[in-house]
């Protein structure tokens, strides 16, 4: 990892998969907050949070980021500032939406966001042009846009558990011939 000091602040460049495997581990807020500019790898699972903490943006270089199995809703609109953000869990987090500014979000890798009640994803969705694995197992998932078209490192997407017709899958499967997309059964149901 490259540590570069500026007069205001120390801020590292983005770590390959390997040195963010290896990365420093913080799980605690308090722990975070003594040292932030040395924040890169923080998980904050099972905190009861019920809106994004507004202390993750004091940690500028932080590029993987999990707060799954907490009570946070949405995301805001300032996700977007998380800009070197590489692996993103909201995972078990009961979400109805996904904000647009996810889109601003290029390096990620890794999103994760299984188990919430996503019933869409922004046409944003395609600016993540560095994603390479999308778990959106067990969401209300209805509507794909066909800017998943434009996820071309895309290698996993994971539907499973998600009630999708025939029709939608073979669309779906279209929109990113590339990668591998995991589905439950299709949904022979009429509405």
């Amino acid at each position: 990892m490259l540590i570069v000091f500026s007069s205001k602040h120390a801020y590292c460049q983005l770590l390959d998969s390997l040195g963010l495997e290896n990365a420093p581990l913080i799980t605690s807020m308090a722990e975070a907050l003594q040292n932030p500019d040395a924040v890169i790898k923080l998980e904050l699972r099972k905190q009861k949070f019920k809106t994004f903490p507004k202390e993750i943006y004091t940690f500028k270089n932080l590029q993987y980021l999990d707060l799954s199995k907490n009570n946070i809703k949405e995301l805001p609109d300032s996700i977007g500032t998380l800009t070197m953000l590489q692996h993103l869990n909201m995972s078990r987090n009961g979400m109805e939406s996904l904000n647009k500014n996810i889109g601003k979000l290029t390096h990620l890798r890794y999103l994760n966001l299984n188990n919430n009640e996503l019933f869409s994803l922004p046409p944003q969705i395609g600016n993540l042009e560095n994603l390479e694995i999308l778990d959106l197992w067990s969401n209300n998932l209805e509507d794909f846009p066909e800017t998943l078209a434009n996820l071309k490192k895309l290698k996993v997407m994971d539907l499973r558990v998600i009630l999708i017709e025939d029709s939608k899958q073979n669309k779906i499967a279209a929109y990113i011939p590339w990668a591998t997309v995991h589905f439950s059964p299709s949904c022979k149901c009429r509405w």
